[in-house]
């Protein structure tokens, strides 16, 4: 799951308004974004497994820290808690917590059973990965019902609220559309670095929310 998480944050415009869009697509990726800190720290554990699922070539060996289904809850009011004392907001702290704790349950419908309940515990996934045109199918409706409703909450201030928005759409898609093929990475190495890169994603997502503004109700 890649562009179903982002649609996650950008359909989460419509219960949060007030809330950016850094933060609410930071937080159903979020298990994502410190996964590939505990793997540096050799905490956490993946291999290179082409045909591991039809879908990606990665065996998920272990991940307890970010991608439990107990841990996520634990840093959904993380995030929750930090959100509402920085900004008074409850509504955006509540949006945010459950997006970081939606993480988990899409990945259960597409892992298949590598996702610990909590740290030593039994692992489960439905194994939608196991299908390359069902999960393509299913991302892309969740992908373009969370564009569907950004648009409907939110207005370009300007031509950058527009491009940058528009370019960024494009950008997932192709990285997707690359994901999709199931070429592995050449090494570990190279899966860390790349994994890091992810943190632009969020921080285009702030870029591109300055440049639009909530529609005015009615």
């Amino acid at each position: 799951m890649f562009i179903g998480h982002i649609a996650v944050g950008f359909a989460s415009k419509a219960l949060a308004p007030r809330t950016s869009l850094v933060v609410l697509i930071a937080a159903p990726v979020f298990a994502d974004l410190i996964w590939p800190i505990f793997l540096s720290l050799g905490w956490e554990h993946v291999r290179i497994d082409p045909g591991n699922t039809a879908f990606t070539p990665l065996g998920f060996v272990d991940y307890p820290i970010s991608h439990s289904l107990i841990t996520s809850v634990g840093w959904g009011l993380l995030v929750g808690a930090v959100y509402c004392a920085v900004t008074r907001y409850t509504r955006g702290a509540v949006v945010a917590a459950l997006g970081v704790v939606s993480h988990w349950v899409l990945d259960f419908v597409t892992h298949g059973p590598d996702m610990p309940l909590y740290p030593g515990g039994p692992r489960v996934g439905l194994g939608l990965w196991d299908s390359v045109a069902g999960t393509i199918a299913v991302e892309s409706v969740m992908w373009g019902f969370g564009l569907w409703i950004y648009l409907r909450q939110t207005r370009a201030l300007d031509r950058t609220g527009t491009y940058a928005f528009w370019f960024f759409v494009a950008l997932l898609l192709l990285i997707y559309g690359l994901n999709a093929q199931g070429q592995p990475p050449p090494s570990v190495g190279a899966l860390i670095i790349t994994a890091y890169a992810g943190w632009m994603i969020p921080m285009w997502a702030w870029w591109i929310d300055r440049h639009r503004k909530v529609r005015e109700a009615g």
